[in-house]
């Protein structure tokens, strides 16, 4: 008999351990993707300083084309394009 109380007591710690050591784990993984994802909206609020540029460069395109078809003179043309690069 003692030694299957031996093998019980052992049987017991050994779940206790794995249920603690288990419950450990998602609070560390929970707290790791809560972290990661707040590195991630700090990345996309930093990000879209570069968009804009892109469409800047899309309408100064437009501008340009509009220019070269004489839809706008030179003084349209320099004041479009003075008033995209201000903003």
């Amino acid at each position: 008999m003692p030694l299957l109380r031996g093998i019980a007591r052992t049987a017991a710690i050994a779940g206790t351990a794995t249920a603690v050591s288990n419950r450990v784990s998602r609070r560390q993984a929970g707290r790791w993707a809560g972290q990661e994802q707040q590195q991630y909206e700090q990345q996309q609020r930093q990000q879209p300083a570069s968009a804009p540029q892109e469409s800047q460069i899309d309408k100064l395109r437009e501008l340009g084309d509009l220019h070269k078809s004489g839809v706008l003179t030179d003084d349209e043309f320099a004041a479009a394009k003075g008033k995209l690069l201000s903003v």
